[in-house]
């Protein structure tokens, strides 16, 4: 049946490209967000607001037991959330300008304040970005993929299309944030001003609101029951207690593993965000740098993945998803061994995006067939609680690897206040910067390609699960 908005109200529709698009561009904006807090976040707490690296690093640290936290409690009200525009899309449209408004005021320390205050202060406005309107953001956004359609394929694309918006908010952090702080700054010396943070997000979280919009005002969730009645089984959202959708979840174990796979592939991204402009600050003594080696990988991430649904569509999930995890080490371990010119780094950096980019374009498919899994098996939708996790293990990711990255850098003795001074950093921070940078994602990336070779077989046994129940899919 076609609506009068244009839109099917099958459950296993195959969607119009406008709403996979306007899906999609939803993820650029938030995820811009995303990136600049990875990327620029720490650089600013060392080097604007002059705070110190293990210091901030604990802080996040802390403030990670409270997202997970927030993560299942989104979760559980997006499952239990009813409104004429479904479950998920309603919290996009009501958390946009508070994530804009908060994301400003966390990159404004204010400066005359005592010492103390402003630790209190970074603690406060980071949770509530992260904890509260990021989560709000995220767990409704990353359900709609279970909320549109039931199709496995459609899926699949959907989730491709997520990842290639998402690093589309990426690319454009890489190639215009570093201009824009340049535009913006106080001081034709440097970019790291607070003039410079200020004018730059504020132009970011601006066309954020404006992307979150196009996509609340151009989807549709279909989805109430994913199967479930016709197997027999109970599926309405009140019906779901919290206690039982984490227990349905932990006993899934391909959902276990997206979680694990997702948590250590976050912490990757955050190595190599925060490490690459440090890299380029205190290794090749220009952030103007960064910019080459952020978009070899994302730009590549970028392009791969026009071309992933083709090879998903013949090769299944699973191994495109491994085959990406196997380029990330093989990127790393060569830039690693053999980055000694810039061109063999370009080269390193684009097999790395090329399989984030394929991995990423399989992520959020799998989460959302982990899940129908989950529920075939145990009969308990967890749709919010399921992404709840997932947004958990990335942001877990994040902030863990953002810890590591502070506390691993002041251990070797980084002093933001020596570059004012015009001294040099020790020699101790170039080499942990090259070891974060390098040597500890490549280590991660060759363990979840063993894994998913190894005990992933999950497009296998939901076929087999919706079989035996008649569901289609």
């Amino acid at each position: 049946m076609i609506l009068p908005d244009g839109k099917s109200d099958d459950p296993n529709a195959r969607l119009s490209w406008s709403e996979r698009i306007g899906y999609g561009v939803g993820a650029t904006g938030w995820n811009a967000i995303n990136g600049i807090i990875g990327t620029f976040l720490t650089v600013y707490f060392t080097n604007v607001a002059l705070l110190d690296a293990g210091i901030i690093a604990t802080l996040i640290a802390v403030s990670k037991l409270f997202d997970g936290v927030s993560d299942l409690i989104v979760g559980n009200i997006v499952d239990r959330t009813h409104s004429k525009m479904g479950k998920a899309r309603v919290w996009l449209l009501r958390i946009s300008v508070p994530l804009a408004v908060a994301t400003l005021l966390m990159f404004f320390v204010p400066a005359n304040f005592p010492s103390a205050a402003k630790y209190v202060y970074v603690f406060l406005m980071y949770n509530l970005v992260n904890t509260v309107c990021l989560t709000f953001m995220q767990v409704p956004y990353y359900s709609m993929i279970s909320l549109m359609t039931t199709n496995g394929e459609e899926r699949g694309l959907l989730g491709n299309i997520q990842q290639i918006f998402q690093t589309l908010g990426n690319v454009l952090v890489n190639t215009f944030f570093v201009t824009l702080l340049a535009k913006f700054s106080s001081s034709i010396e440097t970019e790291n001003t607070q003039a410079g943070y200020t004018g730059a997000i504020f132009c970011v979280v601006a066309l954020m609101v404006v992307l979150v919009l196009i996509t609340v005002f151009s989807t549709k969730e279909r989805v109430v029951s994913d199967g479930m009645e016709k197997a027999g089984q109970k599926n309405t959202g009140d019906e779901v207690k919290p206690l039982a959708a984490v227990k349905s979840l932990l006993q899934n174990k391909y959902w276990v593993i997206m979680f694990f796979a997702m948590l250590c592939i976050f912490f990757v991204i955050i190595f190599y965000s925060i490490g690459g402009v440090y890299y380029a600050l205190y290794i090749f003594k220009d952030m103007g740098q960064y910019s080459w080696m952020g978009n070899s990988i994302s730009i590549a991430q970028f392009a791969i993945m026009f071309i992933t649904p083709f090879f998903m569509s013949k090769f299944g999930k699973r191994w495109m998803y491994a085959a990406g995890m196997a380029l990330l080490t093989i990127g790393f371990l060569g830039f690693g061994l053999f980055g000694t010119s810039k061109i063999v780094m370009i080269i390193c950096n684009v097999l790395k995006g090329c399989g984030l980019g394929i991995s990423g374009a399989m992520a959020m498919g799998l989460v959302a067939d982990s899940i129908t899994y989950g529920q075939l098996k145990t009969g308990i939708n967890a749709v919010g609680m399921g992404n709840a996790g997932t947004s958990a293990a990335q942001k877990l990711g994040l902030g863990l690897g953002t810890a590591v990255f502070g506390w691993v850098m002041s251990a070797a003795g980084f002093d933001g206040a020596l570059d004012l001074q015009g001294l040099p950093q020790p020699a101790a921070v170039e080499t942990a910067i090259r070891f974060m940078y390098n040597w500890i994602p490549m280590i991660m990336c060759a363990v979840i390609c063993i894994i998913f070779v190894t005990s992933f077989n999950l497009d296998r046994d939901l076929a087999k699960l919706r079989a035996e129940k008649g569901i289609e899919g």
